[in-house]
């Protein structure tokens, strides 16, 4: 099929465009590579795309843009004629959003409208776009599910996320855009952003640096390896959102319509506590942490726990890479393309 799939020289873009791009697809890469985090990580992953690309005898294509260029995007579709959309160019990052509010708003709302659009004009067969588990925010009733309501975020990011959701169901439900959002849960492995807490408590432990231990290590995470979201990902692309026959708007479901659409959380469904996953870092590094305990930072939560029946029963979706299976892939990955 053609692709497109935003935000390609992500960490989960890449690893995304990887794989279509392995599987045979004619895929098109769109990313600005901006400065949020050291670039030169964000071009080691394109130089992967093109040597994936190279491997397959061509198919793949990338477009060096921002996503709030209404006219690039436009143009972008006008000339490919997607049959899938793959949409996980954004802001990320929980505690920056609290620094600079308006890249977000940039990023995660103006650029997500223009996408709408395009998709909408160019006859798109399905549009995926990432959410997060962060839209939960204040709710606290575990394991987190995408039938319950989530309109209490506790930060900006959150909002914005949520605000996708929202926007894409008004698309789906105007002008029949069959989307499906996907709420991911706390993604690492090989390739990971620098300033995720697998990448820093990493080299801070083979530098025998300090990490920083918020809520002094007690709060859990569903941890979720990269290829088990790669997979989830793709059977969700692969199979467009339709229409619940047996939505009823006197009880509505927040997670279905309707219009086609669906919203699905994509975890490990295996919460961890933060200082076992420490411990699982310093058994793959084989040096011990210097912790310094801290207090909650602003604007996060205790626990994250992902409900994944939906996308089990709907896509035959289940996790496999354990977090201490993961944590040693991503460590040997770290050593050999850092020489650390």
């Amino acid at each position: 099929m053609k692709i497109l799939v935003t935000g390609n020289a992500g960490f989960i873009g890449f690893h995304v465009a990887r794989r279509l791009i392995e599987r045979g697809d004619d895929v098109v890469g769109f990313d600005c590579v901006n400065d949020y985090y050291d670039p030169a990580l964000k071009e080691a992953r394109l130089a992967r795309l093109d040597e994936a690309a190279g491997r397959q005898g061509g198919g793949y294509r990338f477009i060096r843009a921002d996503l709030t260029d209404r006219a690039v995007v436009e143009s972008c579709f006008a000339d490919h004629r997607f049959e899938r959309v793959i949409h996980l160019a954004a802001q990320p990052g929980v505690r920056y959003s609290l620094e600079n509010p308006y890249s977000y708003v940039a990023s995660n709302l103006v650029a997500f409208v223009n996408v709408l659009e395009a998709c909408r004009h160019g006859g798109v067969g399905h549009l995926t776009y990432a959410s997060t588990s962060s839209v939960y925010g204040a709710n606290t009733s575990m394991p987190y599910s995408e039938h319950d309501a989530v309109d209490h975020p506790l930060q900006l990011y959150a909002a914005t996320k949520r605000s996708n959701e929202l926007m894409a169901h008004s698309y789906s439900h105007l002008f029949a855009l069959p989307t499906t959002g996907l709420r991911f849960f706390t993604v690492y492995g090989p390739w990971v952003r620098p300033d995720m807490a697998l990448a820093k408590f990493t080299k801070n432990i083979i530098e025998g640096r300090p990490i920083q231990v918020f809520n002094n290590g007690d709060h859990s995470r569903d941890f979720t390896y990269v290829d088990d979201i790669v997979e989830g990902v793709i059977r969700a692309s692969d199979t467009p959102a339709r229409p619940n026959p047996e939505w009823d708007a006197s009880r509505p479901d927040p997670a279905t319509s309707n219009a086609p659409f669906r919203i699905y959380n994509i975890g490990n469904s295996s919460p961890v506590r933060l200082g076992d996953y420490i411990e699982a870092i310093e058994d793959a590094v084989g040096r011990k942490a210097i912790r310094e305990m801290l207090p909650m930072q602003a604007g996060d939560v205790a626990d994250t726990f992902a409900d994944v029946g939906d996308l089990a029963a709907d896509l035959g979706y289940r996790p496999q890479i354990s977090v201490r299976e993961g944590v040693q892939r991503f460590v040997r990955w770290y050593r050999e393309f850092y020489e650390a």
